[in-house]
């Protein structure tokens, strides 16, 4: 969600406005915990015998899978990744292509945060997965080829060194949904986003402590996601910022933007270091635990859109600085009213060398024309957009009298009206 703070009208996110309220100052792929301490191709980790035991409580592990010689996340993924294509970097890295194609492929979709109640998925996706699947295809129909997911740490991670293997599995269902929808993900990891599920011991780590939680916390989602081609790339974090100075002890997230923490601080304690030098390190750290076991697939970190080095409010993610360590630049941005040149001159100040992403955007504060507008003349920097998807359809929407649905509806609609000129759609 946008770095604002949200108040909910009739049960949707109305954002308002942050700044000012923090506080802050101006090849082959190396599988050792999967396959023991080989390391193989990724063609032939999908041909490998399952060499770990038995999970008795996968429901998709059968006796045909063994008897084939085949794990079962092998079988599925070499059926399927000879239909979804990996995304990778073009030549240049100024774009994306489709692996093994001449295929170019701009993201064009949409973030999937919460749903219309606004729980967030860790919430239903066990007890009413077909709602999930519902609303998959319900984007996938809108004309969107990319879904930005938001995994929260608390729910994936029981100890600092533990994850949890029951949302593990979960998350291989919806990596196995997107790639019979044909869509791609964006994984968003480490969110804290409601304080009542962020676990006490996570809170009273040091900053030490708390960077190794999270690595770990990537190194799990990454063993699980690394062989999957539904995997657009790796978000580290929604809107990480360092703060300048020091904070106090577990004063890890800003105040709620209604009920829900969308920015956390990644120290609290700047110390002698510049805050710049604060995210190259803590991002150099995380790539690295995942590069641990996928070596394939992008990796970014959401940015807000006051990260430029520029006087004032700044999040110390400052992209020239930090663009080294990532393959590509996601940034959240929402364009005033009047104000669609102000927006296209701040995106511009993220492309610094690799391919620019708007991970976020929505008519909140213009038009849904200047939205488009802004979307149009985006192009000269960026190289696919997300906008927001709450579970209802335009015209499940349409059916409601209230101007928030009204917004909604108008912008979905668009939408969908934009899909063919923007999005790649793979077609085998």
């Amino acid at each position: 969600m946008p770095s604002a703070v949200c108040e909910w009208v009739a049960g949707t996110t109305i954002c308002l406005g942050l700044a000012g309220l923090i506080g802050l100052l101006p090849g082959d792929l190396p599988t050792d915990s999967l396959l023991g301490k080989e390391s193989l191709s990724a063609e032939k980790i999908l041909l490998k015998c399952d060499e770990t035991e038995s999970d008795p409580s996968r429901s998709d592990q059968s006796e045909l899978t063994r008897d084939k010689g085949l794990s079962p996340l092998g079988i599925e993924l070499q059926k399927r990744s000879e239909v979804l294509p990996f995304v990778q970097l073009s030549e240049g890295a100024r774009g994306f292509v489709l692996a093994g194609t001449s295929q170019s492929f701009r993201p064009w979709g949409f973030n999937y945060d919460h749903d219309e109640r606004g729980r967030l998925l860790e919430d239903y996706w066990e007890s009413e997965w077909a709602k999930v699947e519902e609303d998959f295809a319900e984007m996938k129909a809108l004309g969107a080829n990319c879904v930005r997911v938001h995994l929260q740490f608390g729910q994936f991670m029981e100890a600092i060194d533990k994850p949890n293997s029951k949302a593990l599995r979960q998350l291989e269902r919806l990596l196995r949904l997107a790639e019979q929808q044909g869509l791609y993900l964006d994984l968003t990891g480490l969110g804290c986003y409601h304080k009542k599920d962020v676990p006490a011991w996570y809170d009273a780590l040091d900053e030490a402590g708390r960077w190794q939680a999270q690595a770990r916390f990537w190194t799990a989602v990454a063993e699980r996601a690394a062989h999957s081609p539904a995997v657009f790339c790796y978000d580290l974090m929604n809107e990480p910022v360092v703060p300048g100075g020091k904070r106090e002890a577990g004063d890890w997230l800003p105040p709620p933007f209604g009920d829900k923490h969308f920015v956390q601080f990644i120290t609290l304690d700047q110390g002698q270091r510049t805050r710049p030098e604060i995210a190259r390190a803590w991002i150099r750290q995380l790539v690295q635990a995942i590069r641990r076991v996928d070596r394939r697939h992008l990796i970014t970190v959401g940015l807000v859109d006051w990260s430029l080095d520029r006087p004032g409010l700044t999040s110390g993610f400052v992209p020239e600085k930090i663009v080294a360590e990532l393959d590509l630049i996601a940034v959240h941005i929402y364009p005033h009213k009047g104000k669609v040149n102000e927006a296209l001159e701040t995106l511009r100040g993220f492309a610094v060398g690799k391919p620019v992403v708007i991970e976020e955007s929505f008519p909140l504060w213009c038009t849904a024309e200047e939205l488009e507008k802004f979307v149009e003349q985006s192009q000269r920097w960026a190289s696919g957009w997300f906008f927001f998807y709450w579970g209802r359809t335009p015209e499940q929407l349409q059916r409601d009298k209230d101007i928030s649905s009204a917004l909604q509806r108008a912008w979905l609609e668009r939408f969908r009206k934009l899909a063919p000129n923007y999005a790649t759609p793979w077609r085998p």
